[in-house]
């Protein structure tokens, strides 16, 4: 069976009403509610909370979640060429490729040209001890740019905290400007190791509450790192899936959490995955007859309907944009036309959709 089948991207639209889409994260975040799709069952869909998530679990399953923490990746300056003065230019880090440089989508794309020079700051101006300076080492297409830093290492991601702001998802950035509540808001409880331009949102309805009660269930968490980068918030403009190329996402899977999971295989429980994150990076890892390896590198993994499935048995994830690679991922997983009914469902009861709104449980179609 081929990875994926080829297949037109209007197959993957649907309308959504501009109010159903979060602004904020539920309060508390796992009083959020949970959509659960079954696509094997008589009844497919039923509504619950997050809170709720254990009645769908058994002793001995385990859920995997990416551990990647946000940083503050997006960057205000003042593009610079021949000495003179100039434009002012945002960049969004989305891929670390050393320890001085960095993959971003710039603005205005176009007008940036190779070896121009970009000090970043608030609003254009120095930060503190000076500017927070890069040279233009690569130009890419649709506005990607290399940004060869003149800091490195550590004293690099000390600026870039300093002076960058949290990335709020562009269907969010054009209602309100980002906030102090969204660094703590638009991070999961369990963020541990720096690099994401944006959140693996399924995480953030996690609370200590829950994983608590999940302890208590017997259900097991592992983690997994995969970066999540700005590439995941752009449209797919193709109109057919196989014209479409996803930007790579670097991620680790640890001999220690691959051998964990092939025990839980073993023993008859279920992976679980919190996030398409997550998913893609287990699916990355997994071998064909099923068993997952230990994985670090960069992955493009586009899952779209007629892929097989190697290691993950359930997902939960939130509600996603029309026409997006992550909504052909779930598309894949339960099956299109049980999602376009979840989603017309979720839409018509009032779901919160995007990365603060409301989640969904789905089980893989057999």
């Amino acid at each position: 069976m081929p990875e994926s089948a080829l297949m037109r991207v209007d197959l993957f639209d649907f309308d959504l009403p501009d109010e159903r889409i979060a602004l904020r994260p539920a309060e508390p975040r796992d009083s959020a509610r949970l959509l659960v799709v079954d696509p094997n069952a008589k009844n497919q869909l039923s509504d619950h909370r997050v809170g709720d998530l254990t009645s769908f679990l058994q002793a001995g399953d385990a859920l995997v979640f990416n551990d990647t923490k946000v940083i503050p990746a997006q960057l205000e300056g003042i593009r610079h060429r021949d000495g003179a003065g100039g434009q002012q230019v945002s960049a969004t880090l989305h891929m670390r490729i050393g320890p001085n440089r960095w993959k971003a989508f710039a603005k205005p794309g176009k007008r940036i040209k190779q070896d121009d020079r970009i000090s970043f700051g608030h609003s254009g101006e120095s930060c503190f001890l000076g500017s927070l300076d890069a040279t233009v080492e690569e130009k890419g297409e649709a506005g990607e740019v290399t940004l060869l830093f003149d800091l490195s290492g550590p004293a690099l991601d000390e600026a870039i905290a300093a002076v960058g702001h949290i990335p709020l998802p562009p269907y969010i950035a054009a209602k309100r400007p980002e906030d102090e509540r969204d660094r703590a808001d638009y991070q999961t409880i369990y963020a541990r190791e720096e690099g994401a331009v944006a959140a693996p949102t399924a995480g953030l309805h996690f609370t200590p509450g829950l994983f608590e009660a999940l302890d208590r269930a017997g259900i097991e968490r592992h983690f997994v790192t995969l970066h999540v980068g700005a590439g995941t918030f752009l449209p797919v403009k193709a109109d057919d899936t196989a014209d479409h190329r996803m930007h790579l996402e670097s991620g680790t899977v640890s001999a220690a959490t691959a051998a964990r999971l092939n025990a839980v295989k073993a023993n008859g429980g279920r992976i679980v995955c919190v996030g398409t994150t997550s998913l893609r990076l287990i699916e990355s890892a997994a071998e064909e007859s099923g068993e997952i390896r230990a994985w670090s590198g960069a992955t493009g993994i586009f899952i779209t309907p007629g892929y097989r499935f190697k290691a993950v048995d359930m997902l939960m994830t939130n509600f996603h944009l029309p026409r997006s690679t992550l909504f052909m991922l779930v598309s894949a997983f339960s099956g299109l036309d049980t999602m376009r009914a979840a989603y017309d469902h979720a839409i018509q009861t009032g779901y919160r959709f995007y990365s603060y709104g409301d989640a969904s449980l789905l089980f893989r179609k057999d």
